[in-house]
């Protein structure tokens, strides 16, 4: 006699292997999830850890593509009155290297639709949806191909927002606008949290770095700058130049037309010498009415040649001081050139012996009747 399989078997069994197919993909999922979760994790760790604003946008841009398996990965940060760019740039940020970090200077250019705001507005919430080169081509520049779904992600802080990070996919599904955001929103809040502590950070390195009656730097940043430079030049075997600069009789500009007026001055021959510097060069003010200013990748006689140039910037037309009041001023300088024979001298020692040979050749300069330059020659 043959006994059939009864149907009700056949269907659990059935059930069964629909049941373990679907268990094995839920725990490849969570398996999944998991490794993703420690991937973030370990990113956490490493933006939290950054300590310098390039430091902080490389680990966002060589990282995040990676553990998120995304395509595009851009931030844009607002800057009102481009003060992060102009700062970064003079901390030495090279933002060809981060192609993908975008600045807008009024909130709309971040493309959420933010309407009038108040203390009491809810938070702007992610964007995600199909990819559309006319309304996201200002957040990815530099598109992949096949880009297909993007989210533009709101950076947050105390409801502030500073910016946004941009996510982009080949793959359709993968930002959609029934998908939930709380884990990307998670990211984007740790991610606005370490710039906006690196960025301020940044500003009060560059403050400390600066002058605040001229805007440019003062002292300590020179200090610390020559010897980098030095070190630098005798490894690529290249010239570098300092020049000492002292504006003449300043005292009876300040007795004639009073410390306002002196202040005016001094930011005027400020932006005076800078205008004849390159982006490679460095002005500083050491105090009082002395500048200084690092040459680099220039001889002696290069020096002196733009030293002129900036003698004859400052004494070319009188300084306004006051609606009523304007006043002629000169300048004495001194340019010396940084000995490559001995390169075995320390760079502090090299550095302090530059200075006190650009500050000889000023005095020179002073004693042989002001508005002139001198070069310090060895005898």
């Amino acid at each position: 006699m043959m006994h059939t399989k009864k149907p009700e078997t056949a269907n659990l069994a059935e059930e069964n292997k629909a049941l373990r197919t679907r268990m094995a993909y839920l725990l490849d999922q969570a398996e999944r999830n998991h490794n993703i979760m420690m991937r973030h994790q370990a990113f956490d760790l490493e933006i939290v850890g950054a300590s310098t604003f390039p430091e902080l946008v490389g680990t966002i841009f060589r990282t995040l593509p990676i553990i998120s398996e995304l395509e595009a990965v851009t931030l844009t940060l607002l800057d009102e009155g481009g003060d992060i760019h102009t700062v970064m740039g003079k901390l030495g940020v090279i933002f060809t290297d981060f192609p993908d970090l975008l600045f807008v200077d009024e909130v709309d250019g971040l493309g959420f639709d933010l309407g009038r705001r108040n203390a009491y507005s809810p938070a702007p919430k992610p964007l995600l949806g199909m990819y559309d080169g006319a309304r996201h081509g200002h957040v990815f520049p530099r598109p992949p191909d096949g880009l297909q779904s993007v989210a533009l992600v709101p950076l947050l802080r105390n409801k502030r927002i500073i910016g946004s990070l941009n996510l982009g996919s080949v793959d359709p599904t993968r930002f959609t606008p029934s998908l939930g955001t709380d884990f990307i929103e998670h990211m984007a809040s740790i991610i606005a949290i370490c710039l906006e502590n690196v960025i301020s950070n940044e500003m009060l390195k560059y403050i400390g770095l600066t002058d605040s009656l001229t805007g440019v730097y003062n002292r300590r940043y020179m200090d610390r700058r020559l010897l980098e430079e030095i070190s630098r030049a005798r490894r690529q075997a290249y010239d570098i130049s300092f020049m000492y600069i002292d504006i003449d009789h300043f005292k009876r500009v300040n007795d004639t037309v009073g410390h306002q007026g002196g202040d005016e001055v001094l930011r005027e021959v400020a932006q005076r010498i800078k205008a004849e510097l390159r982006l490679s060069d460095a002005l500083a003010r050491f105090g009082g009415e002395e500048f200084v200013v690092l040459l680099i990748n220039a001889d002696l006689d290069s020096a002196a040649f733009v030293a002129e140039r900036i003698r004859a910037g400052i004494a070319a037309s009188m300084i306004d001081v006051s609606p009523s009041v304007r006043v002629s001023i000169t300048a004495s300088i001194g340019v010396a050139c940084l000995d490559r024979s001995d390169s075995e001298m320390a760079p502090e020692a090299s550095a302090m012996e530059l200075i006190a040979q650009a500050d000889s050749a000023l005095y020179q300069a002073k004693d042989s009747g002001r508005n002139r330059v001198v070069s310090y020659r060895p005898g």
